[in-house]
């Protein structure tokens, strides 16, 4: 497996989210405000929606792009992967 250049923005960006999760979990069970913890929900769900993007980005020019180019893939094969992860976006 190989890593790309936006692996570590990504993997930066889940652990600060992880540590969000962490701090919800804290607030929930001293009882804080839903509309401070529903705030914190919203932040976590942007930073993994935009961690997710990125790495789907990331695979449609590198991975598809390059295996496309080196022949590694057929171009039928590596539009029927192109399909199937842009459903995530």
């Amino acid at each position: 497996m190989s890593t790309h250049t936006s692996h570590p923005d990504i993997i930066k960006r889940l652990k600060r989210a992880d540590g969000h999760l962490k701090s919800i979990i804290a607030m929930l069970e001293e009882g804080r405000s839903c509309l401070d913890i529903v705030q914190q929900l919203q932040a976590v769900e942007s930073a993994v929606t935009n961690a997710k993007k990125i790495l789907v980005h990331d695979h449609i020019e590198h991975c598809l792009e390059h295996a496309v180019r080196e022949g590694q893939q057929s171009a039928d094969a590596t539009l029927r992967e192109f399909k199937e992860i842009t459903k995530y976006l």
